[in-house]
């Protein structure tokens, strides 16, 4: 990924470029539009180009939310999801497996066969837990949620990695929302008493 002020390229798989893209450029225009930028999009080469429509010299975050949209739908977000990225307090993060796997092909696998889950029920299980989006695509394992569910989703993730049980990843994350309830019950607790 290159940035030069206002023109942003992004290096993305050929096999992702047709999500780019959509049905009759569907959502290379969503994103045009709700970016307020140029998308010029290389199917040979995988390079996507990023500029601003308008070259005023005021500060626009355009590129920025449209580069990390696309970023995200490049990892195997779909589009649906990578636009939840305009809400301004949701961030996209990423973790390299490879990192705990090295690079053996077949510990890849087997952390993401443990974050998948048998027919995606790990997956849906930690996504129901945080309210965070997860994608596992190559060597990376995407979230996209706001920054505290998104570290919970992460810590999951981590722990999946290192070779935590399934079991224990859920009680922490069945422990978290429980103090979550009781931090609202306190809340609620405290404004009905105040008033």
């Amino acid at each position: 990924m290159t940035f030069n002020g206002s023109f942003k390229v992004i290096k993305v798989a050929k096999d992702r470029i047709g999500a780019i893209v959509g049905k009759k450029g569907s959502i290379k225009l969503e994103i045009e539009s709700k970016c307020n930028v140029k998308l010029n999009i290389d199917g040979e080469s995988g390079d996507v180009s990023v500029e601003l429509k308008n070259d005023g010299s005021s500060f626009d975050v355009g590129i920025f939310k449209a580069t990390e949209i696309i970023t995200a739908i490049s990892k195997g977000f779909s589009a649906e999801r990578s636009f939840n990225l305009l809400k301004e307090d949701v961030i996209l993060q990423f973790i390299d497996l490879r990192e705990y796997a090295g690079k053996s092909a077949n510990s890849q696998d087997r952390i993401k066969s443990r974050i998948i889950g048998q027919s995606g029920k790990t997956r849906r299980n930690i996504e129901d837990f945080t309210g965070v989006y997860l994608s596992v695509y190559g060597h990376f394992v995407g979230f996209i949620g706001n920054y505290e569910e998104t570290k919970l989703a992460i810590d999951a993730i981590i722990m999946l990695c290192r070779g935590s049980s399934h079991k224990s990843v859920y009680h922490m994350l069945e422990e978290y929302r429980r103090k979550k309830k009781e931090e609202k019950m306190e809340l609620w607790e405290n404004s009905t008493l105040n008033k």
